[in-house]
């Protein structure tokens, strides 16, 4: 029973505020540390968040420029077929006329060798009184009577 003011040992409600203090210190650092944690945390979600949408955006844009350049090459070769198809129409058209226009020249040759071939007989029968005898050499010389058959060379292009 001793006096309370003079206490020789450590005052225990002094321990105990103490105590308290530390342990409310110690929870708001708890606090603290457990807020900042979830804060972190927040961030981290939310930067995979937006990377998630970045990523996304960047795909669907990849994908839009994607067909794109696939529409761009169909063009393209839509073209390039097109201008292969044009160019073969003129050259079959060119090789047409080519042909056609040997073909008129070959038969006006024909037609012109069958003329002086046709000139040269005609003088060639002259009846047998007339001079026909005196110019008959001559007219060997001058003109070269073909064979029988009139020769004819075709040539037959392809297309």
């Amino acid at each position: 029973m001793g006096n309370k003011c003079c206490k020789s040992g450590p005052d225990e409600d002094a321990l105990e505020k103490e105590r308290l203090k530390s342990s409310a210190l110690l929870g708001q650092r708890l606090r603290k540390k457990r807020r900042s944690a979830r804060i972190k945390a927040a961030r981290k979600i939310q930067a995979w968040w937006r990377g998630t949408l970045v990523r996304r955006t960047l795909l669907a844009a990849a994908l839009r420029a994607w067909v794109i350049q696939n529409w761009w090459r169909a063009v393209l070769c839509r073209r390039v077929l097109q201008l292969r198809q044009d160019l073969l129409k003129i050259y079959v058209i060119r090789e047409e006329a080519a042909v056609r226009l040997q073909s008129w020249v070959r038969m006006w040759q024909c037609h012109r060798r069958y003329c002086h071939i046709w000139q040269a007989l005609c003088v060639l029968q002259v009846p047998k009184g007339c001079f026909a005898l005196q110019t008959h050499d001559h007219l060997q010389d001058q003109y070269d009577v073909p064979p029988r058959q009139p020769e004819f060379h075709i040539e037959i292009l392809s297309v």
